[in-house]
């Protein structure tokens, strides 16, 4: 990082985002510099209340976390895995919607860097055992270099009113709005685990 110039507030992003991650995965380096432009568009600091949408579930939401502090936990972001590396960021609102900063890798762009754009097109040239440092070095001389933004209106819905309904098939307890039909999403079209004896 320091051979490519990075600032040190880049740096302390990229280092407290890698550790999150447990990994320097080329993602979370690039969904670092997506969050910094983003922040940076919106004339936000970290620290403020801030809403995001990441369009993959793979490495760029830990950048939002991290950074940003928008979480699942919190509420504030929303995954929606339609497979593009985008992130969109917005402060908070009382309107149904709000203007948001989208930041996404651009394709014309990558061009211009070979081993990000191998990488990135998942392309079979790719080898990871030879290219992974030389990767990183390129993401980190790439930094924004890579990025594109566009200013755009997202849906920013208010918290719903509920109140509990009691599932009976397993007698759990869960919001009415979470209800399908006669069930709870775990009894229902959620169910992800069966009961084993022991």
């Amino acid at each position: 990082m320091d051979a490519c110039g990075l600032s040190p507030k880049m740096k302390d992003y990229i280092n407290r985002v890698v550790a999150f991650h447990a990994s320097p995965a080329p993602g979370v380096l690039i969904g670092s510099f997506m969050v910094d432009l983003a922040l940076e568009l919106l004339g936000v600091a970290p620290g403020e209340k801030l809403f995001g949408i990441c369009e993959t579930p793979k490495c760029a939401p830990d950048a939002l976390q991290v950074i940003a502090n928008i979480t699942t936990g919190n509420n504030r972001l929303r995954v929606i895995p339609i497979g593009k590396f985008a992130v969109t960021v917005n402060t908070a609102t009382t309107n149904p919607t709000a203007e948001a900063v989208r930041v996404y890798i651009d394709l014309k762009k990558l061009k211009q860097y070979p081993i990000i754009d191998t990488w990135y097109a998942n392309s079979p040239a790719f080898n990871k055992s030879t290219m992974e440092i030389p990767l990183q070095e390129e993401i980190f001389r790439a930094g924004r270099n890579i990025l594109s933004s566009e200013h755009v209106r997202v849906s920013a819905a208010p918290k719903q009113k509920w109140k509990s309904v009691t599932c009976p098939y397993c007698g759990d307890i869960i919001p009415d709005y979470l209800f399908e039909n006669d069930r709870c999403g775990g009894c229902g079209s959620m169910k992800y685990y069966e009961k084993i004896s022991g």
